[in-house]
């Protein structure tokens, strides 16, 4: 069986834990939940000792959230179960690819703007998070733009990157400090019903 290491705060680690279960490959990995800034099992099979961080069968090691889903998504195909999440060819694969990129990079953002308001006052850029939060609103507002494009009958990986990392920023952010239109939290709603979602729910690692 394969094995996932994931932490419940990574938007990255959820990404990978709701692709598995769009593509109904859940029952195939065993999901093991770690703190990746301690846990030395990581680091052995992730000289980056990043989460998600798959270990297949015969002990290869995949990283990176977007190689995993890519791995994944060829894996579903192979054997029958789905038609993927991500798209074979033309615009439509752009499409998608295009609007995972810009979510992981929204929750990059995210993620260093949390950490950085974590750090002592003199220890902080104001620079660097006025940058950093610049470019969390402004991937709002392009998700807003995209709207139509990504409220699909047939979500693929740009609609769910796109959809974790807006709930990550209200994870990281509960005060809202960032302005999410009322139609992109509408559809944000209506899409965490979905189980896939409800599973993998951010939560901190003692809750």
């Amino acid at each position: 069986m394969m094995q996932l290491y994931y932490s419940p705060t990574s938007p990255f680690s959820r990404k990978v834990r709701v692709v598995l279960r769009e593509l109904g490959l859940e029952k195939q990995v065993s999901e093991i939940l770690i703190d990746p800034w301690t846990d030395a099992a990581l680091r052995a099979h992730n000289p980056l000792a990043k989460v998600p961080t798959l270990v297949l069968e015969d002990g290869m090691t995949v990283f990176e959230s977007a190689v995993i889903c890519d791995y994944l998504d060829q894996l579903a195909r192979s054997t029958g179960q789905t038609d993927g999440v991500i798209p074979q060819d033309g615009i439509e694969r752009l499409n998608a690819l295009k609007w995972q990129g810009l979510a992981d990079g929204m929750m990059t953002a995210t993620g260093r703007l949390f950490a950085d308001s974590k750090r002592d006052e003199n220890d902080r850029s104001d620079f660097v998070m006025d940058r950093q939060a610049t470019a969390v609103q402004s991937a709002i507002d392009a998700v807003l733009d995209g709207l139509p494009q990504l409220r699909t009958a047939a979500p693929n990986i740009g609609t769910w990157s796109v959809l974790i990392g807006l709930y990550y920023i209200d994870f990281r952010w509960p005060d809202r400090r960032f302005d999410i239109p009322v139609r992109v939290r509408d559809w944000m709603a209506i899409m965490s019903e979905r189980e896939s979602l409800t599973e993998t729910v951010f939560h901190l690692p003692h809750d």
